[in-house]
């Protein structure tokens, strides 16, 4: 359990929803609204959209970052009230994450370095299935992988867009990285693979002119990759904020049960 703390001086930022909007509002009104530099706390309203571009745009900062669902999505984000604010995020627990970094190279050599929340993954360009080769830690793992693509996800990203490909649901303090295929053709039953968080993985482009394949780290692209590292870096630690009993590690667990 994390010790109480005053977070006097609270930074809100909004999506561009009206709902958002309306509740920023309604915040600055009662709490102000301070400078994200000298704020104590950044308080996002939205969806988890906005939740992952709020930790992109403070990921260096060190900052607690607490999340208020007025969006679609709200998987990362705490119930919306305007009631006793204060008090709520002296109440919050912290869960710590780290991001991924992605290093991609393109055919004209150029290199693509961005950070995942979620995941990094590998899409087909055209209509044809890329032809990947996987190493771990530089050792051979599948000489090829025909598929629609392949992603890495950490645990705070696992019941997104890895869930929908099959992947498996990571707990959230878990030192674990999931590898997982996305439509994978050849071989047909291979369903991914858990490895440590601690491991580098890299990703080989196949007859990359002919399938061409992109590489994504949330929302940013790398298109006609040839080679894609990734790895966990423990060098970024954020922290996410979260009501007692409605913490992220909670939500993990009770979504393998299907709530």
């Amino acid at each position: 359990m994390n010790p109480s703390k005053r977070y006097d001086r609270i930074a809100f930022v909004a999506s561009t929803s009206m709902e958002a909007q309306a509740a920023l509002d309604q915040l600055t009104e009662l709490y102000g609204n301070a400078d994200p530099e000298t704020a104590d706390i950044i308080v996002a309203l939205g969806g988890d959209g906005l939740m992952l571009k709020t930790l992109h745009d403070f990921m260096r900062t060190g900052k607690p970052i607490y999340g208020m669902h007025r969006g679609t999505v709200g998987f990362l984000m705490n119930e919306f009230s305007t009631l006793d604010l204060h008090a709520r995020l002296a109440a919050a627990r912290e869960t710590l994450i780290n991001p991924l970094l992605m290093r991609a190279t393109d055919v004209h050599g150029g290199v693509h370095i961005h950070h995942a929340i979620n995941e990094v993954s590998l899409f087909r360009q055209t209509h044809q299935l890329a032809r990947l080769r996987i190493l771990i830690d530089e050792r051979e793992r599948m000489a090829e992988l025909a598929a629609d693509g392949i992603l890495v996800a950490t645990p705070a990203g696992s019941t997104a867009y890895n869930l929908s490909a099959q992947g498996p649901i990571l707990p959230i303090n878990a030192a674990l990285l999931a590898l997982t295929p996305i439509s994978a053709f050849r071989p047909r039953r291979w369903r991914g693979a858990l490895l440590p968080n601690t491991a580098i993985v890299a990703i080989e482009v196949l007859e990359g002119e002919k399938r061409p394949v992109a590489a994504v780290a949330d929302n940013e692209e790398a298109r006609d990759v040839r080679r894609v590292e990734i790895i966990s870096d423990k060098s970024i630690s954020m922290r996410m904020m979260f009501d007692p009993g409605h913490s992220l590690e909670e939500r993990i667990l009770s979504e393998q049960f299907g709530y």
